[in-house]
């Protein structure tokens, strides 16, 4: 009778325990949410569900997943979310403020925590004035400070698994390598042009608007060069904001000079094609500045000169013809607009 009752009672607290759940919950709240009022998590091509949100933010829904790691995408944000069947899985966050503001809760969130914070930690070191102007003690003290905090991660969240931390200690040391050699390319120009030297010319590039143009002519102004092809998609990335920045400087002591290295490539090889095709781009999206054409692609004299060999480039020079900053700060930058408003302009 004892064995008996026994037996019931484990099969009654089995029964309470229930079967593993075949799906994973997750749930959370987006403050300031877009106008899409939607939460899409995916993982690549093999995996896609859209999560509706509330109409205060909130969310709540099960997925069938492999266990792994998710993607998911509000607006214009991207997040990353270790999922599992049988778990539940939340966060909180501003949409105003994503990275920084991003928290997990629920089950597994040590490994979603330590991902998120280890991710976003580069853009406390790795800021826009080390890319801008940082020399080479400035670079090799931001990697020595964001090692640091990345081993504070790591000392805050000892409960995740070592297979992960190994992943995410490549991914670290793979950032440093890529930053290395980005910088050193940036470093080596300053080195090579430094502020107050003069800048090298150019003379007779044909301009889109009639004539030919020489820097020569722009003597007594600042000028701004933007070196770019129509091949080129970072380059017309920033054509927006380089509109912006036009616009918001019309008037002062400064030319805003694109000249387009446009040579064949993207054309089949055909300079005839690509010439007709810088033209018709300038026209189509009404391309403000001056626009020129370089007189040789990559292997013109000026664009040799400044040792420019992948774009897009930017250049500022003074009133005097000479160098200000020879990889002067994006149109996309606010560090652009700092820059100017130092100068005066």
């Amino acid at each position: 009778m004892k064995r008996l009752l026994v037996l019931c009672l484990a099969t009654t607290i089995l029964a309470c325990k229930g079967e593993p759940k075949d799906y994973a919950t997750i749930s959370g709240k987006i403050e300031n949410p877009d106008n899409s009022k939607t939460l899409k998590v995916f993982k690549g091509s093999e995996y896609e569900k859209i999560i509706k949100l509330n109409d205060d933010g909130t969310f709540k829904d099960t997925l069938k997943v492999v266990e792994g790691d998710y993607t998911f995408l509000h607006g214009k944000e991207y997040g990353s979310i270790y999922l599992k069947n049988d778990k539940t899985s939340a966060f909180e966050v501003d949409n105003d403020s994503f990275l920084e503001s991003i928290v997990f809760k629920g089950d597994n969130s040590d490994i979603n925590n330590f991902s998120v914070r280890s991710f976003s930690i580069s853009k406390d070191y790795f800021t826009e004035d080390l890319i801008n102007y940082g020399t080479k003690e400035d670079l090799e003290k931001a990697i020595e400070d964001y090692k640091s905090a990345y081993n504070d991660i790591k000392i805050k969240y000892p409960k995740v698994d070592s297979t992960r931390v190994a992943l995410m200690d490549r991914n670290i040391e793979g950032s440093i390598v890529q930053l290395n050699r980005f910088m050193a390319s940036k470093i080596a120009t300053r080195a090579a042009f430094p502020k107050g030297s003069p800048s090298p010319t150019f003379e007779n590039y044909e301009n889109f608007a009639g004539g030919d143009l020489s820097l020569s002519d722009l003597k007594g102004k600042y000028v701004y060069f933007d070196i770019w092809a129509t091949w080129c998609g970072p380059c017309i990335k920033e054509i927006p904001s380089l509109k912006k920045v036009e616009k918001q400087f019309e008037g002062k002591n400064i030319a805003f000079v694109s000249i387009s290295v446009d040579n064949g490539r993207g054309y089949k090889n055909d300079a005839a094609a690509a010439y007709q095709g810088w033209k018709k781009m300038v026209a189509d999206e009404e391309l403000g500045g001056i626009q020129l054409m370089a007189d040789n692609g990559f292997a013109s004299d000026f664009i040799k000169s400044y040792k420019i060999n992948s774009i897009p480039r930017f250049i500022l020079v003074d009133p005097n013809g000479n160098i200000v900053d020879a990889d002067a700060p994006r149109p996309s930058s606010p560090q652009l607009i700092k820059l100017f408003e130092k100068l005066g302009l």
